[in-house]
């Protein structure tokens, strides 16, 4: 479980990006972190791992205190971190599974590290991974002879390697056209669930957080202004984060494309998400 105990970043410049943010996170639950440009969401991602540090407040994570733990132990805590980035922080000129395996370094010594001689499990592992994120065949492909989508699968895979507590997502689906951020999204909720992971993922676009997360978490100005069901959220709460405009449109096609999601789920012979879900279509894009 994560725990998020008055949570505040002040910059040097002055600047407040996160004041009092207080959040629990159960395990496997998936929550979406919303809000406008410059409303805190990357700073409250990055203070959890502590990338960013933060001013004050507590992170709790599975019972040990983040903010209390010295830097040689932060570095062992983001072992059990999955972090997946907005821009893929892939290294262009290694292979898929070379970029796969970099989520072990933290695991194996120096010298298989430099070497990059991984053991035969791990290397298993980033098979079974490559291939459950719809990347088979592509181990020895180039990072910079991939797709969009392709580098964020691999950004997911090299994530989930290092077998995490918690999936940390900054804005993951910005950099993607409509078809292919709705699949990237999708997978991300749907593996958190299959392996019992709680997710934070940040993510611009209201219409997916609606769809694929179970809770929305809205932050405007540094604040949680919102914390509920994807069903509570409505004109009235969107304006709240956001600001004035005309919500309803957003809101229909998000319950449209839900409700079809949910029909998708029921028709599977397996209770699962159906022959050809939305977010597995496609999978080499």
């Amino acid at each position: 479980m994560l725990q998020v105990d008055k949570l505040t970043k002040t910059y040097p410049t002055g600047q407040k990006a996160l004041d009092a943010c207080s959040l629990k996170v159960e395990k496997s639950q998936v929550v979406a972190v919303i809000g406008p440009s410059g409303a805190g969401k990357s700073s409250f991602i990055r203070c959890i791992n502590r990338l960013v540090e933060p001013t004050e407040g507590q992170i709790w994570l599975d019972g040990s205190e983040v903010t209390a733990l010295a830097p040689d132990q932060m570095a062992k805590m983001r072992r059990h971190m999955g972090m997946i980035f907005q821009e893929y922080n892939l290294v262009e000129r290694l292979t898929v599974m070379e970029n796969v395996l970099s989520g072990r370094l933290g695991f194996v010594s120096f010298w298989q590290a430099f070497l990059r001689k991984f053991p035969q499990a791990d290397i298993d592992r980033a098979f079974d991974l490559l291939e459950r994120v719809g990347l088979a065949g592509y181990e020895n492909n180039r990072a910079d002879a991939l797709s969009g989508g392709q580098r964020q699968r691999v950004g997911i895979a090299r994530a989930l390697i290092q077998e995490p507590k918690i999936l940390l997502v900054d804005e993951p689906t910005s950099s993607l056209d409509p078809k292919t951020a709705r699949t990237i999204m999708g997978l991300i909720a749907e593996l958190a669930r299959e392996r019992g992971l709680p997710a934070l993922i940040n993510i611009h676009d209201v219409g997916l957080a609606l769809m694929f997360a179970e809770r929305v978490v809205g932050l405007s100005e540094g604040r949680i202004v919102f914390d509920g069901a994807p069903d509570e959220v409505d004109e009235q709460i969107l304006t709240r984060i956001f600001g004035e405009a005309d919500w309803r449109q957003t809101i229909r096609h998000a319950a449209e494309d839900a409700e079809a999601l949910e029909r998708r789920r029921a028709a599977a012979p397996d209770g699962g998400d159906g022959a050809e879900p939305a977010w597995q279509s496609g999978a080499a894009r």
